[in-house]
């Protein structure tokens, strides 16, 4: 069996704004880093990790560094892999204002919403190509019994957990949740290739007032 534990990164300000970060490169805020130390001391206390693999941005990066700060980590192995989505032009404007504009790049769109690509950025269906190739690569150089952190980004999260459970991905955007630093258990199968998830979504960790 591998075990893999997939993380959001902390909140940022852009997080709180309602803002399209991308690629971006904006920084946790005083709370992202609060909760980045307690998934850290989180991860330190339930599991043993043998290797820690991220998504490059800053924001994931920060993220690391942080957790790793709280326990005893192996070093981290930065991908763009599982970088979130690229929104290209439409990065650090609101939700609201581009899925109002631009009702056609919702996911809730159907096919459409997958296909339709922001100027010099990339469409759902593309990011989805790019996550399940970095997840399909992890499994890959998985070793038996081994135990595996990625921190990465809510969207690369939900393209995953549709993935494992063979769901449509418009439905999955649309109706998935997490939230900043929530903890994802997966166990995989090396014989069979199959892949249960055992924890999703789950912040019930934090202490509230040290965190929130």
């Amino acid at each position: 069996m591998t075990t893999v534990v997939a993380v959001r990164h902390g909140e940022t300000e852009w997080n709180r704004e309602g803002r399209i970060q991308g690629w971006a490169a904006s920084p946790l805020n005083d709370r992202g880093r609060r909760q980045a130390r307690a998934v850290g001391r989180h991860l330190d206390d339930t599991y043993d990790l043998d290797r820690i693999v991220a998504s490059d941005l800053r924001r994931t990066r920060e993220t690391s560094a942080h957790l790793r700060s709280a326990g005893e980590f192996p070093e981290p192995e930065f991908t763009k892999g599982w970088r979130e989505r690229s929104f290209g032009a439409f990065q650090g404007l609101s939700y609201e204002q581009v899925f109002s504009e631009f009702p056609e790049h919702r996911a809730s769109f159907g096919m459409v919403g997958l296909e339709n690509t922001p100027e010099r950025g990339e469409s759902l269906l593309e990011a989805r190509e790019r996550v399940i190739a970095a997840w399909d690569d992890l499994l890959e150089g998985a070793g038996p019994d081994e135990e595996v952190l990625v921190v990465t980004h809510g969207g690369p999260i939900y393209v995953l957990l549709a993935h494992l459970r063979g769901l449509d991905l418009s439905a999955a955007l649309t109706n998935f949740s997490q939230g900043n630093c929530a903890v994802n258990e997966l166990e995989h199968d090396q014989e069979t290739g199959e892949t249960e998830i055992l924890r999703e979504n789950e912040t019930g960790y934090r202490d509230i007032g040290a965190v929130e």
